[in-house]
């Protein structure tokens, strides 16, 4: 989960992003490993750091670097040195969601957040071995198309090892402009080897899709939390409500993440105001819950929330909500388990850096960082089913709503 200090989406001045590939780049639609979350506002944070000096002591830095400017056989840039030692500053902490951004990067990272780019449209992540891995292909896309999957793990890219690269360095790598070709090597499952040519396209994403199911069941898709999707839920939860639905379902598979305010807003369709919707710890202390906001236009409405192993971050936090208060059944497979929240801040050179400053946890005090959000409902979807255009879990969720 991503924060930032203003409700724009854009990079603002001494900004808080917090999306999360998470950030979650995608490789195409960069949402980075931290999967976007954001949120409106900024809370004073005490250091929970001891033991380390007011300020580093650069003296052998400035060795390595005078030494290179004098022996390095080649040309040296010095926006990429510099760019290479914050890089290693925030590599440093061992937390693949905490990350330095260029310009470029962070120009590409609020491109992306718009939902329009040249791409592949399928979110990265880093597992518990520091390997590339796929979050989620985006549903309709080339990478979906070209058969990538889930916890795929990336291990080359036109040939090249994967080995070292940091998420957003893999997803500047699978970009690329539309019409070309990206090879990639994965491994699924542990074992199986298998090589992907994926052909990048302009990637536009709808964050929510709505349709009428057979049985007078509402359907909302959101396919990511972004600056609109508070609307158009709330829109579609009174053109619902109008129609005296008999019950809802919300899908968040293969939801990456994204807006903070737009995962409490949605989830407020549902919880009366005050409720809580998630909280935030730091240092395991407290500090700060997010509660419901009103207007609880589908409370009562029964409801299934089906999600998936590319479930993540704003979609977890949204699916947690409604689970804990008793609003709604989950149904479909185990989430991805991002539970961390990252801050987005702008630095001088036009860069961005995203450090991650706090854990949230579900109404119930579950923080489900790397082990997602168990179904009510376990349903699977096998690979011959999407092959076949079957969806059982969607199938099972009508068939709850429509029992007498």
């Amino acid at each position: 989960m991503e924060k930032r200090t203003t409700n724009k989406f854009s990079l603002p001045r001494a900004a808080a992003y917090a999306v999360a590939a998470a950030v979650i780049f995608l490789s195409g639609w960069g949402l980075g490993s931290g999967r976007i979350i954001l949120n409106g506002n900024q809370i004073f944070r005490k250091s929970v750091q001891k033991g380390l000096p007011a300020n580093l002591d650069y003296t052998s830095v400035e060795q390595v670097y005078d030494t290179l400017k004098r022996d390095y056989d080649g040309q040296l840039d010095s926006q990429k040195l510099t760019d290479g030692l914050m890089s290693g500053l925030a590599a440093a902490t061992g937390d693949p969601y905490t990350e330095y951004l260029n310009k470029d990067a962070a120009k590409d990272f609020n491109d992306q957040l718009n939902g329009t780019f040249t791409g592949i449209g399928a979110e990265l992540s880093k597992d518990a071995q520091g390997n590339l891995t796929v979050i989620s292909p985006i549903a309709g896309f080339p990478a979906e198309k070209a058969g990538l999957k889930p916890k795929d793990v990336i291990t080359d890219i036109d040939g090249t090892s994967t080995n070292g690269l940091s998420i957003s360095e893999g997803v500047n790598k699978i970009r690329g402009p539309k019409g070309t070709t990206v090879k990639l090597k994965i491994v699924r499952g542990g074992t199986q080897e298998l090589n992907i040519d994926i052909v990048r396209d302009q990637i536009t994403v709808a964050s929510v899709t709505t349709k009428t199911l057979d049985g007078n069941i509402g359907y909302i898709q959101i396919s990511r939390f972004a600056d609109d999707t508070s609307g158009l839920a709330q829109k579609a939860a009174a053109d619902f409500k109008q129609a005296g639905v008999k019950g809802i379902v919300l899908d968040l598979r293969s939801d990456p993440g994204g807006l903070l305010d737009a995962a409490v807003n949605v989830s407020s369709l549902w919880l009366p105001s005050g409720k809580t919707v998630l909280s935030e710890r730091r240092d395991n202390v407290v500090v700060r819950d997010y509660p419901a906001k009103g207007n609880p236009v589908l409370a009562g409405i029964p409801t299934v929330v089906l999600i998936n192993e590319g479930s993540a971050s704003a979609s977890e936090i949204t699916a947690g909500a409604l689970h804990d208060n008793g609003a709604a059944t989950l149904m479909g497979v185990k989430s991805f388990g991002k539970g961390s929240v990252q801050q987005l801040e702008d630095l001088a050179n036009g860069g961005v850096l995203k450090v991650t400053i706090a854990h949230w946890y579900t109404p119930k005090g579950i923080n489900i960082n790397k082990e997602g959000i168990s179904p009510d409902k376990e349903v699977k979807l096998s690979d011959d089913d999407a092959k076949n255009q079957r969806d059982p879990q969607l199938d099972a969720a009508k068939a709850m709503l429509i029992q007498p």
